[in-house]
C-alpha cells in the first residue's frame, strides 16, 4: 500500500531523512513514532504530496485514496452532520445528478452507483461516528460556526473517518479528544478497513491498535513488528545485543594489537603478525548504540503543611451570577493526594481546576485552604501566554526577579533545558518544549499542589513517561486531568467523577469507566431511538393500532408479533455466531502475524495475510453492527 524509497528531506537547512526506506502493507494498522521534531508530520505531508520531496520516491498503488484530517476547521452555517456528509464527494455528486439527470440510462447508473456504495446509510454512519466523537443527536444539527477551535477540529476528524480512505494518515488524533471520545476513537480504528498510519505518543492507543511500529530515529527509518510495548522491547534487546558485539570486538582487537605489538619486530612472528594486521584492518568497527536525549521533569520538593490543604464545604462553581456548573461540593485535598477527573468535555472538569486555582471563586459555600498554599496550574492554553520572541531564561527571570541567573537556570534544568536551549527563542521551541517551559514556570515557587489539565498532548512517549515519573516523585498533592488512559493508570491513585453537576470519588478503576461509558453509550443509542420513533409516530398521525381492534384481529396481531420476534431472535442467535465465528479467525490471524517467522515467508503471503486481516476486521465490524440492530429491534418489539 505504501513504499518508500531512499527519501532524503530538509527543512530550513536541517536534514530529516537520509536515504531512509520502509514498507506499509495493504491491511496494516501501523503506529509511528520518534521523538518530537524529528520528522513524523513532515513524512505525512510527504505521503500526501502537500511538501515537495528533496530526493526518493513514495509509492502509492495507482487509484487508491489517501486521507489526513484537513488543517482547516471547517466553520460557516453548514450543520455538523451536512458537512460530515459532504465530505464523501462522490455521494455528494450522485445525489445532486441524481435530481437533475434526464436521460433513463444515466439515471439508472446513478442510482445503481449509489445502492454499490450504501449511500442510503451514509447518515445513520455518519450521525455514529459523530456521537462517538461526542456530539449529541442534537449537537449535529448545530452550525459548525457554533463550535470552539477544538470541537470543530473533532468533526474534521469525523469527515475524515466517513469518508475511509484506502490510506488513513492520522496525526495525533486525540489532541482534541476527551478520555471517552479516545476510548471510541481506539475501538474504532480497531476494525479500521483500511491502512492505517497513525503518529500518536498515547501509549494505549498504540499497544491496542498497532501491529507493526515504525519508528524514525537517526534519519532512517525502521519498522518493528507488534505493538509500542512490543517495540520497546525488541528496541532494547537490539542495543543491548549491539553493545555486547562491540564490547566482545574491542576485546578482540585489543588482543590483536597486543600480540602485533609484541612480535612484530621478530623474524619468527612477523607473517602472523602480518596476518593479524591484516585481520584489524578487515575488521568492521561495531557502532555504539546511540541513545537519545532523555527528557527530564523534576518538580521541586515542597514544604510540608498540615491537613487538609484544600477543603471545599457545600461549594458552587460557574462562570455567571445565575447559572452553577458544579454544584454541592463538600471534598478534601490533602497533601498525598494523586486524583484524576474523570468525565466527558463539558461536565465541568476545567471548571473544578480553575476554582482550586482561584481562577474562579465560589458563587456558593465555602473554599477553605492555608494561607502559606502555593499552587502550580497548568493548561495547554497558557501557551498562548508565552513571548515568542522571548527565551524560557528570560520567561523566568520576569517570573523570578530577585533570583540569581544560576538559580534560574539550574530550576530551567529540571525540565531539560540545558545552556544553550534556555536561551532559544519560545518561538523556535517545539510544542513539547513549550510545555516544558509551562511545567518549570508554575513549579517556580515549590507548589504544594499540582493542578495539571491535559499535560500531554505536546509531549512525546519518553516525555510523558518521565512525567509519571515526576508525578509519582512528587511529595505534594497532584489533581489531574487528561485523555490519556495510561498516565491516569500509573500516577493516581484516586478517581473523583465529574459528572451531573458535581464530583464524586469513583470506586472502580479505568477498566470499569471504560465498561461504564460503553453501557451509557448503549442507552444512550436506545433512548435516541425510541424518542425517534415517538417523534415520527407523531408526525404521522399513528394512532395506537390495537384501539378498536375485533379479538379476531387481537388474537392474528399476537400471533405476527410472536412469529416476527422468533424470527428476530433467529437473527440475533445468527449474527452472534456469525461474529464468534470471525473472532476466532481473527486470533488465529493475529497469531500467524505475531511469530516472526512469517515476516522470513515470502512478501505474497505476508501481504495475503495482512488482506484477509483487514477484511476479518470490517466483516467483523459489519457482523457486530447487524447484531446491534437486530437485538435492539427484538428489545424495541
Amino acid at each position: 500500500m505504501l513504499h518508500i524509497k531512499d527519501i532524503t528531506q530538509r527543512v530550513e537547512g536541517r536534514l530529516l531523512f537520509d536515504r531512509a526506506t520502509t514498507v506499509v502493507h495493504k491491511g496494516e494498522r501501523v503506529g509511528f513514532v520518534g521523538r518530537n521534531g524529528s520528522g513524523k508530520s513532515t513524512l505525512l505531508r510527504l505521503i500526501m504530496g502537500t511538501t515537495p520531496l528533496d530526493g526518493g520516491e513514495i509509492v502509492v498503488p495507482k487509484g487508491a485514496s489517501v486521507g489526513t484530517v484537513a488543517q482547516d476547521a471547517p466553520s460557516g452555517p453548514t450543520s455538523l452532520i451536512d458537512t460530515v456528509l459532504a465530505a464523501d464527494i462522490e455521494r455528494t455528486a450522485l445525489l445532486a445528478e441524481a435530481e437533475t439527470a434526464e436521460d433513463p440510462g444515466r439515471i439508472a447508473e446513478v442510482h445503481e452507483r449509489l445502492a454499490t456504495i450504501k449511500a442510503e446509510t451514509a447518515p445513520a454512519r455518519a450521525a455514529r461516528i459523530l456521537a462517538g466523537l461526542g456530539f449529541s443527536e442534537e449537537a449535529q444539527q448545530q452550525p459548525c460556526s457554533s463550535l470552539s477551535g477544538g470541537w470543530r477540529m473533532r468533526v474534521a476528524l469525523a469527515a475524515l473517518l466517513f469518508t475511509e480512505p484506502d490510506l488513513l494518515l492520522l496525526d495525533e488524533p486525540t489532541n482534541h479528544l476527551d478520555l471517552e471520545a479516545t476510548l471510541w476513537l481506539e475501538g474504532y480504528l480497531k476494525g479500521y478497513p483500511g491502512t492505517l498510519l497513525l503518529v500518536s505518543h498515547d501509549r494505549n492507543l498504540l499497544n491496542n491498535i498497532a501491529q507493526r511500529t515504525l519508528h524514525l530515529e537517526q534519519l532512517k527509518l525502521n519498522i518493528y513488528n507488534g505493538n509500542y510495548d512490543r517495540f520497546e522491547r525488541t528496541r532494547r534487546e537490539n542495543q543491548e545485543r549491539q553493545a555486547a558485539m562491540r564490547t566482545k570486538q574491542i576485546a578482540e582487537r585489543r588482543h590483536i594489537e597486543s600480540f602485533v605489538e609484541r612480535f612484530r619486530a621478530k623474524a619468527s612472528k612477523a607473517r602472523q603478525a602480518q596476518s593479524r594486521l591484516k585481520a584489524l584492518a578487515r575488521m568492521e568497527p561495531i557502532a555504539s548504540a546511540i541513545e537519545e536525549r532523555t527528557t527530564t521533569f523534576d518538580f521541586p520538593t515542597p514544604v510540608q503543611l498540615s491537613p487538609p490543604l484544600i477543603n471545599l464545604e457545600d461549594a458552587a462553581v460557574g462562570y455567571s451570577a445565575d447559572l452553577a456548573v458544579l454544584n454541592k461540593l463538600n471534598l478534601r485535598i490533602d497533601m498525598d493526594d494523586r486524583i484524576a477527573l474523570l468525565g466527558a468535555n463539558g461536565n465541568g472538569k476545567s471548571t473544578f481546576i480553575k476554582l482550586l486555582a482561584t481562577r474562579l471563586k465560589p458563587m456558593s459555600g465555602r473554599l477553605v485552604k492555608s494561607s502559606k498554599l502555593k499552587v502550580g496550574y497548568f493548561s495547554q492554553d497558557q501557551a498562548d501566554e508565552l513571548d515568542l520572541n522571548g527565551t524560557p531564561l528570560e520567561h523566568m527571570a520576569r517570573a523570578l526577579p530577585m533570583e540569581t541567573e544560576t538559580k534560574l537556570r539550574s530550576h530551567l534544568g529540571r525540565f531539560g533545558f540545558g545552556q544553550e536551549h534556555a536561551t532559544t527563542k519560545v518561538g523556535k521551541l517545539s510544542g513539547g518544549e513549550k510545555a516544558r517551559l509551562l511545567f518549570a514556570l508554575m513549579t517556580r515557587d515549590k507548589p504544594h499542589i499540582l493542578l495539571l489539565d491535559e499535560p500531554t498532548n505536546h509531549l512525546d512517549v519518553d516525555a510523558r513517561q518521565a512525567l509519571i515519573q515526576a508525578i509519582n516523585g512528587f511529595d505534594g498533592a497532584v489533581i489531574l486531568v487528561s485523555h490519556d488512559p495510561h498516565l491516569i493508570e500509573l500516577s493516581a491513585d484516586r478517581l473523583w467523577l465529574v459528572s451531573n453537576g458535581g464530583v464524586a470519588s469513583y470506586d472502580g478503576d479505568m477498566e470499569s469507566y471504560r465498561q461504564l461509558l460503553l453501557d451509557q453509550r448503549r442507552e444512550e443509542r436506545a433512548r435516541a431511538r425510541s424518542e425517534r420513533r415517538e417523534r415520527e409516530s407523531e408526525l404521522n398521525g399513528f394512532a395506537d393500532p390495537k384501539q378498536g381492534q375485533s379479538k379476531k384481529d387481537k388474537r392474528k396481531a399476537a400471533a405476527d408479533a410472536r412469529a416476527a420476534a422468533a424470527d428476530l431472535r433467529k437473527k440475533v442467535k445468527a449474527a452472534e455466531q456469525n461474529v464468534e465465528r470471525l473472532e476466532r479467525r481473527k486470533k488465529d490471524l493475529e497469531v500467524k502475524l505475531a511469530d516472526p517467522k512469517i515476516y522470513d515467508a515470502s512478501t505474497a503471503d505476508l501481504q495475503a495475510i495482512h488482506v484477509e486481516f483487514g477484511q476479518v476486521s470490517k466483516a467483523i465490524a459489519d457482523a457486530e453492527q447487524l447484531w446491534l440492530e437486530a437485538q435492539s429491534a427484538l428489545e424495541d418489539g
